[in-house]
């Protein structure tokens, strides 16, 4: 018995002295930590692009603080990795109907991105009370031929809004003369622009003094620009079946009043929150159309949406 409490013991004191030993031999130290933490997560600083443009117009990356801006934009729209997960998913659904509007006006495709900074490429409602996917404002709306009243609400039509976009940026470039001040004048309009160009006496964007907002917008367009221009390059990865697709649809004429969407949906055989989903500027249960003004109402597909009928 004393001699097999003797060997437990032996044992014990090998094992614990084998245990000092190694820990000794291999602290935790914090070099040891700091490549674990490496390792397990990198956050690497961003090359900015050589050269890049916006509608053909050159970005004086040369000067140090549109540098600092660029960079600055890059960084916050690469590492807000959820965000920019969305942004792609959105532009791949969005993009095939702006584009073409855009072309027919002849206003650059870069404005596309304008719209993502914009609303994110959602229907939502600014503080100051602009409201679509092109955020645009109710006096500026009814100015470009925009319907808006609480029954119907075009800034939330996605086509005609962007008739709208392409017209107010139009009139801005021709007072400007080049694209990058009509886009900094979408976000602070027209005669705000003139009156800083006017008392700071210069003549373009990059050389003016501006708020936080609009001393930004210019950056965070081109910033998305080059991110969903190439988005594995920033470190995006997704599959083509991630990316969001519009469903199918058709057009319905109407130039009467609709007593209710919603019996009008089910005669459709949709629902009235698929009608309202394709058809956001509708903003109320029915469609008051005192005028008899000719509508038209987009009816989805059938086969793409589960209704919840037999």
């Amino acid at each position: 018995m004393k001699i097999a409490v003797k060997t437990l013991i032996a044992s014990c004191l090998i094992v614990l002295s084998g245990l000092f030993i190694f820990a000794e031999k291999d602290p935790p130290t914090q070099e040891r930590f700091e490549t674990k933490r490496l390792n397990d997560y990198n956050v690497y600083a961003l090359p900015i692009p050589e050269t890049i443009d916006f509608a053909g117009e050159t970005v004086p990356l040369a000067d140090p603080d549109v540098r600092e801006r660029m960079d600055r934009e890059l960084l916050v729209n690469t590492y807000w990795q959820s965000n920019g997960l969305l942004l792609i998913k959105r532009a791949h659904k969005y993009f095939p109907v702006i584009e073409p509007i855009l072309a027919k006006h002849g206003v650059p495709d870069d404005f596309k991105y304008l719209a993502v900074i914009e609303s994110g490429l959602q229907n939502v409602v600014s503080p100051a009370g602009a409201r679509g996917i092109w955020q645009i404002m109710p006096t500026t709306a009814r100015e470009y031929g925009l319907e808006v009243n609480d029954n119907v609400d075009e800034r939330y039509h996605l086509e005609k809004a962007t008739e709208a976009a392409c017209a107010y940026l139009l009139n801005s470039k021709e007072r400007f003369g080049n694209w990058t001040l009509a886009a900094a004048a979408y976000n602070a309009g027209n005669a705000g622009i003139n009156r800083r160009l006017e008392g700071q006496q210069v003549e373009d964007y990059y050389n003016l003094l501006l708020g936080e907002e609009t001393g930004r917008y210019m950056f965070r367009i081109l910033a998305i620009k080059e991110i969903l221009s190439d988005p594995k390059k920033y470190g995006f990865n997704f599959r083509e079946s991630d990316l969001y697709n519009l469903v199918p649809s058709y057009k319905v004429q109407v130039d009467t009043a609709v007593a209710d969407l919603a019996a009008f949906a089910n005669y459709h055989k949709i629902n009235y929150k698929v009608l309202k989903i394709h058809n956001p500027w509708l903003r109320e249960p029915k469609l008051n159309n005192r005028s008899r003004k000719l509508y038209e109402i987009e009816i989805p597909q059938e086969g793409h949406y589960i209704l919840g009928k037999d």
